[in-house]
Formats: C-alpha cells, sequence, structure tokens
C-alpha cells in the first residue's frame, strides 16, 4: 500500500504562481525585483521538490511501517536548496546595497553594446560589417569551412 495521496491542485497552482510571479519580477531592471523573483521561484521550487515525494508518517526508521513512512531525499534536497538560496539572496542584497550606495539607483543600466544594438537597429544596419572588403564567399571569416575529413577525402580523389 502507498503511503498519501498525490499533490492537490491548489498546491500545483501555488507552485506555478510562485514560479511564474518570480519570472516575471526577474525580467525586471530593478535589482530588488529580481532579488524578490529569485525569492519567488527558490520558494516553489522548493515546494515543487517537496511535492515530487511520497507523504506519509516520519521517516525514522523504528516508528511505523516502511511503505507509510514519508520519502526523506525530497526534505533533504529542499533543505540544501533553502540553503543555496539563502546564499544566493544574500550575494543578490549585497550586490543591490552597492549599487544603491554608488549610485543612488538599484536599476541595471544598459551595457554600451546594448546601446550600438539599439542605435544600429533604429538605422536598419546590418551588425556584422565585412571589412576586408573580400565578399561573403571568399572571407574565410564569414564561411563555415568543411570539415577536414571531407577536405581530405576530396584532396585523395583529385
Amino acid at each position: 500500500m502507498t503511503g498519501g495521496a498525490g499533490p492537490t491542485l491548489v498546491l500545483v497552482l501555488a507552485v506555478g504562481v510562485l514560479v511564474g510571479c518570480g519570472v516575471i519580477l526577474l525580467l525586471e531592471r530593478s535589482l530588488t525585483r529580481i532579488l524578490l523573483g529569485v525569492i519567488l521561484i527558490g520558494n516553489g521550487v522548493n515546494l515543487l521538490i517537496l511535492l515530487g515525494g511520497r507523504s506519509g508518517g516520519a521517516p525514522i526508521v523504528g516508528t511505523g511501517p516502511v511503505d507509510r513512512m514519508s520519502d526523506p531525499l525530497p526534505q533533504a534536497m529542499v533543505l540544501t536548496a533553502i540553503v543555496i538560496t539563502f546564499g544566493f539572496t544574500a550575494f543578490l542584497l549585497a550586490v543591490a546595497y552597492r549599487s544603491w550606495y554608488l549610485s543612488g539607483d538599484d536599476e541595471v543600466p544598459d551595457d554600451l553594446e546594448d546601446q550600438q544594438i539599439i542605435r544600429r537597429a533604429e538605422r536598419n544596419e546590418t551588425g556584422a560589417m565585412d571589412v576586408g572588403g573580400e565578399g561573403p564567399d571568399e572571407d574565410p571569416e564569414q564561411v563555415d569551412p568543411e570539415p577536414a575529413r571531407r577536405r581530405l577525402r576530396r584532396g585523395d580523389e583529385a
């Protein structure tokens, strides 16, 4: 006999809401919102790991039948994930504080490359320029060469 029922719809929806809100917050430019997104995703994944285990009694030998005990592996994995999430949260909090201390703002600025890509897109330019003037067929950097084995076989036949 297996112990306990499977995950309920409410818990599965809670995992989906936590991870979904976390992803939305991760896509923001504010480090505070990114931090909150990491926390929400961590909690959602921890709940998902716990839902994967078998529910039942305490996994202590001698307290009951083995087939009615809960699975201790997901519990151990969640404890490890909590510690990792806490360390990553502390790191992001330190980065957000340092950004606030240096610039008075916790928003992630654009890189120089990002700004160049935006300007080129506005002017409808291509990203790769042919500075050698050879054209795409003769330029060794632009043409993907054939694998060495095929070149050797063709060289042997000729």
